[in-house]
Order: C-alpha cells, then sequence, then structure tokens
C-alpha cells in the first residue's frame, strides 16, 4: 500500500446515505487523514432540468436502468481528481455492489485495503447499463462484489459495509492493532466468547479458566471455543480448514460437534 492515505470514492444519488462513515473509528480515521473519503452524487453529471439518471430496458421488462452518460462522466471526473493517490497514470479498482458478483470476504477485504485507491459505484433499480462495466474495464481493474443472496434496493448499504470491512484494516485505524488477529474469519475461524465485569449478573457467571491467569490454559480454551462455535455456526467453515492447521485437540474438539468428524483423521468428513 502507498504511504498515502487509502483514497475511497462513492458513486451514488443518494449521498445521504454515506453519511454513518464520518463517525465512530472511520470518521476518526478520516480526521486523522488516514483514509481520504469523497462521495460523489450521480446526478451532478447529469445535463437535464429532472437531473435524470435512469430510463425504461431496451427489449422491454419491469423496472428502470441507469444510465452511462451520468455513470460515465462521474467515473471520469473520479479518474481526474484522484490520479495522484495511485501515482501518475494510476487509477482506481472499481467495485460494484450486487447480488451477481463475488462474495464479500474478510479475504476480499484484507487484499482490497493494501490498494491505494478504490472507487465504489452505487446501483439502484433493475441495474446500471452494462456499457458501463464494459468500458471501465478498458481503464481500470473492476469487480463486481455482492454481501451476500440476497437483495437490496441499491448499493449504498453494501458499500457501508464494505468501507468499514476495508478501512478498519488500513494501519493505524484501530486503536489495538491486535484486535484484529483472533477476530472471526481472520485464519478460517469465528472468535471466541468474550466476557467483561461484573463476575457475575443474573446468576451468570464468568468461566473460571479466565479467571485463573494461566496464559496457557486460556489460549488453549479460546482455541477450544473457535473451533465449537465455527463447527456449531458454521460447519462450511471447518471443511475449508487446511488440515495440517488442527491438532489431536482441535480435533477432538470438532469430534465433540460434528458427528461426522473422525478424531483420527485430519479433515472434516462429508
Amino acid at each position: 500500500m502507498s504511504a498515502g492515505p487509502l483514497r475511497l470514492d462513492v458513486l451514488t444519488i443518494f449521498p445521504d446515505y454515506l453519511q454513518p462513515l464520518g463517525l465512530s473509528l472511520i470518521g476518526k480515521a478520516r480526521e486523522q487523514g488516514l483514509i481520504d473519503l469523497r462521495v460523489h452524487d450521480l446526478r451532478d453529471f447529469t445535463h437535464d432540468r429532472h437531473r435524470t439518471v435512469d430510463d425504461t430496458p431496451y427489449g422491454g421488462g419491469a423496472g428502470m436502468v441507469m444510465r452511462p452518460e451520468p455513470r460515465g462522466e462521474a467515473l471520469d471526473s473520479v479518474v481526474d481528481q484522484g490520479a495522484d493517490a495511485a501515482g501518475p497514470g494510476g487509477v482506481p479498482h472499481l467495485i460494484v455492489p450486487g447480488p451477481g458478483g463475488a462474495p464479500f470476504t474478510q479475504a476480499m477485504a484484507r487484499e482490497l485495503a493494501t490498494q491505494p485507491w478504490l472507487a465504489f459505484a452505487c446501483g439502484r433499480y433493475e441495474g446500471i447499463d452494462e456499457r458501463v462495466y464494459d468500458e471501465a474495464r478498458e481503464r481500470m481493474p473492476v469487480s463486481v462484489v455482492s454481501l451476500g443472496d440476497y437483495v437490496l434496493n441499491g448499493g449504498e448499504v453494501a458499500v457501508l459495509a464494505m468501507v468499514e470491512a476495508v478501512a478498519r484494516l488500513v494501519p493505524g485505524v484501530l486503536g489495538n492493532a491486535g484486535s484484529l488477529v483472533e477476530e472471526s474469519h481472520e485464519d478460517g475461524l469465528l472468535e471466541y466468547p468474550v466476557f467483561t465485569k461484573p463476575p457475575l449478573w443474573r446468576g451468570r457467571g464468568i468461566p473460571e479458566v479466565l479467571l485463573s491467569g494461566h496464559h496457557g490454559r486460556i489460549a488453549r480454551w479460546r482455541r477450544d471455543e473457535r473451533l465449537r462455535r465455527t463447527a456449531l455456526r458454521r460447519p462450511d467453515m471447518v471443511d475449508r480448514l487446511d488440515p495440517a492447521s488442527l491438532d489431536a485437540r482441535d480435533r477432538e474438539v470438532l469430534a465433540q460437534v460434528l458427528p461426522g468428524f473422525r478424531p483420527e483423521t485430519p479433515a472434516v468428513a462429508d
């Protein structure tokens, strides 16, 4: 990643939707110059009195399609304004949220956080004229990315999630970088349960091991709980674990939760 701030440009017809990115840690990171986030109103790139950004689809069908002209002019403007973010001749990596895209994962967030410049194109209605994708691919990397197998009214909600997931990985954004080490999905497992004061709440206490001060036992307990939680909530993730990363205790814990898992084998049974 470049030494400068992570440059983020968002193209949308609802700029106010992105206001939450001025709050909390992401807002502080912007104030500190770690992230340069700019939101662009697509309607500023229209040329009719109605500021039209959509039209009926060729071939018929329900709904409206976002016209290519405002989107193309907006991308031209973003590239002209932000070329310094990626060096001479630099262009952003264009991310288009959509249910037909590649799944957004923690691994993808990590990879995107290493890039100097990202641009997000928020779609609405039935989608964006396909020629916008084709033209953009001739100038910059383009990725269509999905938050999951469901449909939203527009890309803004997805951009909020993606920007937060990416921006928090930028060095300096989180006060304690160690918070990233054992988070869910960072190494193929979900995070372990956490507890704080008071030690007794409504008759429920704290696991004794966490009060022991024994760092080795605490680390083992946390590892066990990560394995149990992943097996219970996301058995598909267990299937993708590297067998070489599992020791004998790991396999024993997994066998307690997954009926098809055999402790003597390094992989989860189908």
